[in-house]
């Protein structure tokens, strides 16, 4: 199966954005693609959520969609029958691993802990989110991780900012980081789009080179 990873190399960031209202998802999407990142996470914590990824779908198709918080073998169907192009969650249980590898889109399982990280190596998952990132350990524990656990690709997200970014993002067990640093509430409620776009294509130029790495 695709990974995650794989569907916008590209992109360093995804931004993970919570919509109140649908109508505004569409507008959203066109700002953060405009901006250099085109995979985007709409976490289903409101009501709005599937609405919104169903809009993005639809109406903007160089858009990467997925959902995220997904916590329920329900929460997979309700996602992908949305559109939902790839799926994430805080954590994971075997239920729910289940249904995310049955759902035929990609997935990032969370996991905090290194056991967590090795039972998923067995199971033959290899991506997986790294949450909450910053309360977890950051930087050096993943960077602690490289080593015994090579395989294991994250993208870390939970407290990483535009400060903290290159440093994870230099690692090389990170495929990309997610954040919510080019969506500042003030711009969300008022709709200042241009502003997203201004700040996603700052977040988009965060990528450390290949050699660099």
């Amino acid at each position: 199966m695709t990974s995650v990873f794989d569907l916008a190399p590209e992109a360093p960031v995804v931004p993970v954005v919570v919509i109140e209202d649908a109508a505004d998802a569409v507008p959203l999407a066109r700002a953060l693609v405009a901006g250099g990142l085109p995979l985007i996470e709409v976490t289903l914590r409101t009501p709005a959520a599937l609405d919104a990824v169903r809009a993005i779908a639809d109406g903007v198709p160089e858009a990467v969609v997925g959902a995220g918080t997904v916590v329920s073998a329900a929460g997979v169907a309700d996602a992908v029958g949305a559109g939902a192009r790839f799926l994430v969650s805080p954590g994971w249980t075997e239920r729910l691993l289940g249904a995310m590898r049955e759902s035929g889109v990609p997935f990032l399982p969370g996991v905090s802990t290194v056991s967590e990280v090795v039972a998923l190596l067995e199971r033959g998952v290899d991506a997986m989110k790294f949450f909450p990132a910053e309360a977890a350990g950051g930087v050096p524990y993943l960077k602690s991780l490289a080593g015994p656990l090579p395989q294991a690709r994250f993208c870390p997200t939970g407290g990483v900012s535009a400060t903290s970014a290159p440093a994870y993002l230099a690692l090389p067990n990170v495929g990309c980081v997610g954040g919510t640093w080019m969506l500042p509430p003030d711009a969300l409620a008022s709709r200042d789009w241009a502003r997203v776009e201004s700040l996603a294509r700052e977040a988009s130029a965060l990528r450390v080179p290949i050699s660099g790495r």
